[in-house]
């Protein structure tokens, strides 16, 4: 196979001059071929010339004589290695794996367990996608929070109401991203997802893509419980016993996969006190920005729409005079701030967007990285309490609704009382007031030297009526359930695995951790059909 890099073609470019492109760069216009894009990105950097720059494999006749006659650096010969996923190990298996949580981790474990014949059973404590919607929707409109099945919890996890992002950061040689996307677009997934720079689902096709998996995985062999929160596990030995369920029904277990998510805090409780070692780690904290969609297009694509182009998106990022570090996280171009609380009297926000992107605002995290050393409490839990107590201020400031501020009232610390030209896109009650408040004083001032400084880069970023919201503090698991070379947590047939257990950061790469944590019980566990 070919592989040509550095493909550049306008982006208003059709399939013909694409595949003529191919032709023109192998010196070979009559021989006929085959190719697949592996990756378009988009160059922005002359606004009135916007291209994409694709790299492509190609399937031709006499392949080494014509990289041989083109004599390109980005045209090489390469030979790609498809996923395998491991063949079953020995050691018997009395009952089926238990997978705890239905999110991305879970979800790709389940998937590819059930695969190999392995049976697993998925519990997970909310609703399916569809009832978690209607009862999102309901808390969104009326306030009503289901502790147990919400923005947070529930089939799909807490990626299910976000904006879908795909891109990850994690290399891996064996192709599990690769089998990840993949499996999105089998499961209904547009098929670009698969090569775009940044992919993205959006909320509205994630609900269809867990359900079509939930029943893949059940015509499989495997089996789903719903509403069936964890509520202990009994150790035997230091070895797994039995699985308690809603305090009351207890199931027999030699394999648990902990796929919990990051805001699952009462299970992390639970396996604290049951000596599962875990400890502290970093994350961060911050506000949500929401500034109009149309400029962010005009800066970054030089036009205010772009129909090809779809709504833009940006990456920032600076080092504060105090020495935080302050940056854009889980962008959501044309979407929607969300309410996304999961404890009562606790009040946090998330960023959510449909597969269409089409909301008026554009809107972003603003956090800053806080660490062990900043946390009330010195143990595991440390950054547990942290988040808690910033969530309770955000509650307590907005009185159950989303607390809001003008970025120019921000930097004066004083309430805000009337919103400017940009006006909240949020599901979910709000109410203008004085949102500095909530936050550390190092974490503010980090904010609002980084959005100054981020207005040098992007025109308007820094305007006094650009929207600050919070809080937002589920950015990433507030703590690590550690796991040895085997993945195996301190206590026999517990594997902790993805976001939750601080292996993961996002949907692809908690994916990615559910087929490495498969793949591992493969090895060691003999399958059941």
């Amino acid at each position: 196979m070919i592989r040509i890099s550095q493909l550049k073609l306008p982006v208003t470019h059709t399939q013909a001059q694409l595949e003529k492109k191919i032709a023109k760069t192998l010196k070979n216009p009559g021989n006929p071929f085959t190719y697949e894009i592996k990756k378009q990105s988009l160059d922005c950097r002359h606004k009135n010339d916007k291209i994409f720059v694709y790299t492509v494999d190609v399937k031709i006749r006499d392949e080494q004589k014509i990289v041989k006659k083109v004599n390109n650096n980005n045209v090489t010969l390469i030979k790609e290695k498809p996923y395998q996923f491991p063949q079953s190990g020995e050691l018997p298996l009395t009952h089926p794996p238990v997978i705890i949580g239905s999110g991305p981790a879970g979800l790709f474990c389940g998937w590819y367990l059930a695969k190999a014949g392995y049976r697993p059973l998925i519990l997970e404590r909310g609703e399916e996608a569809q009832k978690r919607q209607q009862t999102v929707e309901n808390f969104w409109k009326n306030g009503v929070l289901d502790p147990d099945s919400n923005v947070q919890f529930g089939e799909g996890g807490a990626g299910t109401f976000s904006d879908g992002k795909l891109n990850t950061l994690v290399k891996d040689p064996y192709g599990r991203n690769h089998e990840v996307l993949k499996r999105f677009v089998e499961a209904g997934a547009p098929q670009e997802i698969v090569y775009q720079q940044k992919p993205h689902l959006g909320t509205d096709v994630l609900v269809g893509i867990v359900e079509k998996m939930r029943h893949e995985i059940e015509e499989m062999g495997g089996q789903f419980a719903f509403r069936s929160k964890v509520t202990d596990l009994i150790f035997t030995d230091g070895a797994l016993k039995e699985i308690e369920i809603n305090h009351e029904k207890k199931i027999p277990a030699e394999v648990c996969v902990l796929a919990i998510g990051h805001s699952a805090r009462d299970t992390f409780e639970m396996l604290h006190k049951r000596g599962v070692y875990m400890e502290p780690k970093s994350f961060a904290v911050g506000l949500r920005i929401e500034h109009p969609q149309t400029m962010i297009n005009m800066d970054l694509y030089g036009e205010e729409g772009n129909e090809l182009l779809g709504a833009a998106s940006y990456k920032v990022t600076h080092k504060c005079s105090n020495g935080r570090g302050v940056y854009s996280f889980c962008m959501c171009p044309g979407g929607y701030v969300v309410n996304a609380s999961s404890e009562p009297g606790r009040l946090a926000v998330n960023g959510m967007s449909y597969q269409a992107r089409d909301s008026r605002n554009a809107n972003s995290a603003m956090i800053v990285t806080v660490t062990p050393e900043d946390f009330p409490g010195k143990g595991a839990l440390g950054g547990v309490e942290f988040q808690r107590n910033l969530e309770r201020k955000a509650w307590e400031l907005g009185q159950g609704k989303i607390p809001v501020q003008l970025f120019g009232d921000f930097c004066k610390n004083q309430p805000s009382h009337t919103p400017g030209d940009v006006t909240p896109c949020m599901k979910g009650a709000y109410v203008l007031t004085n949102v500095r408040s909530i936050l550390p004083q190092e974490v503010g001032d980090s904010i609002e030297e980084g959005v100054k400084f981020f207005g040098k880069r992007i025109s308007g970023f820094d305007r006094e009526d650009a929207l600050l919201s919070g809080v937002e503090s589920r950015t990433s698991s507030p703590v690590r359930i550690v796991r040895d070379q085997e993945l195996l947590a301190n206590i026999e047939g517990i594997y902790p695995c993805g976001e939750g257990a601080g292996y993961a950061g996002g949907i692809t790469s908690a994916a990615m951790d559910g087929i490495k944590v498969a793949e591992t019980i493969s090895k060691k566990y003999r399958k059941f059909i």
